[in-house]
């Protein structure tokens, strides 16, 4: 692995190269306990969405997984095994998820590391914990999969709470007035939208206008911009996937909309684009946690990538890529693959370095902060516009 982090990430690299220690060194070189087999992999299954409208994200994260996968190997791997990436599709559904959650613990996964629609997500937290298999996900971040006070569960994507303080700190701040909120009554969208009214909502900020719930995968929702139209807002926050997102920005645009759209994370997506057209798309913000073009210094990392995949990296990939590596650092504090043993490694991490930053887990297992930022459409792609420091 080359050098391409900002200063405040350089540490990754320390902890990536005692991960990757090569075989005949200390504890990393087979000291695996006598329950492990030192010519086992240590498998690690991914649930992502490789077919349905939420399709074009899969590869982003499957790819950046495998190219932990293959970095680590190449250096020895973890304590002298192999780690093999396993992927499942979700089609983010809630009943693909489930078969594809039964497929991954049948084949023997000692760490999940997938997880990006939250809806589809939820109902395999009990499959995972029922085989005791961590897991670590890298995007899918409602709420609902907080209250789950499930110990097996760790989010590494900032949650649908520190979602929303960004968009209702980015609307206060950009000077929002009346705020149309819509939402695919999912559980990752409905919630950010309600977290999001009760922040606005709040004496001395802006209002909201009205919250609208839309039925996904649909074609046109002229019926819902209708709505929100006549309430006159300044600024409109979806809160769902790019499919309907890319949509709702087209729609609202020939509608004669000229107030501000702002789209969640699930929207963040070139599909968003070319879906929405370049007029509708361009000037549109998000709230997103860091993306690979918008991380400082990832240059080399994001050439590696593209040298691999033939392709540039794309939203939650650098989550994925920085699962796996946590996944590995949790099995070598572990000293092994046995469950309880994983969590409680992962419960102790203390500064790990990820591209977000150090990693310390709440006691919720989810992220003491949350990282998220405002992006912006600008000449056809999405850029930084606001860290919100």
């Amino acid at each position: 692995m080359r050098k391409f982090y900002s200063t405040a990430l350089v540490g990754v690299l320390a902890s990536a190269a005692l991960l990757t220690t090569g075989c005949g060194q200390g504890l990393l070189a087979g000291d695996t306990g006598s329950d492990e087999k030192k010519n086992e992999p240590i498998m690690l299954g991914m649930l992502i969405p490789q077919s349905g409208s939420e399709a074009a994200i899969g590869p982003y994260m499957s790819n950046a997984a495998q190219l932990a996968v293959d970095e680590i190997n190449a250096k020895g791997g973890v304590l002298g095994r192999t780690l093999e990436l396993k992927t499942a599709d979700d089609a983010c559904d809630p009943q693909s998820a489930a078969a594809g959650a039964n497929k991954l613990v049948t084949a023997g996964i000692h760490v999940s590391i997938g997880g990006y629609c939250s809806g589809a997500t939820l109902p395999t937290l009990p499959i995972f914990a029922k085989a005791n298999i961590p897991m670590i996900i890298p995007a899918a971040n409602s709420q609902d999969l907080v209250d789950q006070k499930l110990k097996n569960v760790f989010l590494i994507n900032g949650t649908g709470a520190q979602q929303a303080g960004a968009a209702a700190a980015w609307m206060a701040k950009d000077g929002a007035t009346k705020v149309a909120l819509m939402h695919d009554n999912t559980s990752y969208s409905k919630d950010i939208a309600l977290r999001t009214q009760a922040l606005v909502d709040e004496p001395g900020g802006p209002e909201t206008a009205i919250l609208e719930a839309v039925t996904p995968k649909e074609s046109d929702y002229s019926a819902n911009i209708t709505k929100v139209l006549a309430k006159k807002p300044d600024y409109v926050y979806w809160t769902g996937y790019f499919q309907e997102g890319g949509l709702i920005a087209r729609q609202l645009r020939q509608a004669g909309y000229t107030g501000k759209i702002m789209v969640g994370d699930g929207s963040v997506s070139p599909k968003l684009i070319e879906i929405a057209g370049p007029e509708a798309a361009a000037g549109l913000y998000a709230t997103m946690t860091q993306t690979p073009d918008t991380l400082k210094g990832a240059e080399n990392w994001i050439a590696d990538y593209k040298k691999k995949f033939g392709t540039d990296p794309g939203p939650y990939s650098n989550q994925a890529y920085d699962a796996v590596r946590l996944a590995a650092e949790a099995v070598t504090k572990a000293g092994g693959t046995d469950g309880e043993k994983l969590i409680s490694a992962l419960e102790a991490i203390d500064g790990f370095p990820m591209f977000s930053g150090p990693l310390k887990f709440t006691p919720e297992h989810t992220l003491s902060t949350g990282g998220f930022q405002i992006l912006v459409v600008k000449d056809g792609a999405f850029a930084l516009q606001d860290a919100l420091q």
